[in-house]
């Protein structure tokens, strides 16, 4: 099955992965699963610790594609179908763009997304799947 990583399940998958739930630990270390990364992940990461947001504990948000990949993440881009439909998400449960972007990304792409975050798990009303 196919998955999309929300950011901070990407950083825990990579800096702590104690912190995942068993049960997206076990979706993200079974190699029949291919578990996807928005490059507006990165994005996030690169802003927020520019901003003094985020601590990474000695890795820069540039690292942070490479260590993906060595994980065995696929890196996916953000298509300009998605953008320009970004508009028709309905529902305002989360004011973070970031996450609003991913939310909208998987409902398009019709893939779960591994997220811990109960704003994000309010748009399952709108058809977006979660796990965690």
């Amino acid at each position: 099955m196919i998955y999309l990583l929300d950011t901070h399940a990407l950083i825990w998958s990579i800096i702590n992965p104690d912190k995942l739930s068993k049960n997206a630990r076990q979706i993200i270390e079974d190699q029949k699963n291919t578990i996807l990364v928005s490059s507006i992940s990165f994005w996030e990461i690169s802003l927020k610790y520019s901003l003094q947001k985020m601590q990474l504990n000695d890795i820069m948000p540039e690292q942070f594609p490479d260590l993906a990949k060595e994980i065995g993440f696929d890196l996916i881009p953000l298509m300009p179908e998605e953008v320009s439909g970004y508009h028709q998400l309905r529902g305002n449960w989360h004011k973070d763009p970031f996450d609003k972007m991913l939310i909208w990304q998987a409902m398009q792409r019709k893939i779960p997304l591994i997220s811990k975050d109960e704003n994000i798990a309010k748009y399952v009303s709108e058809g977006l799947k979660v796990v965690w």
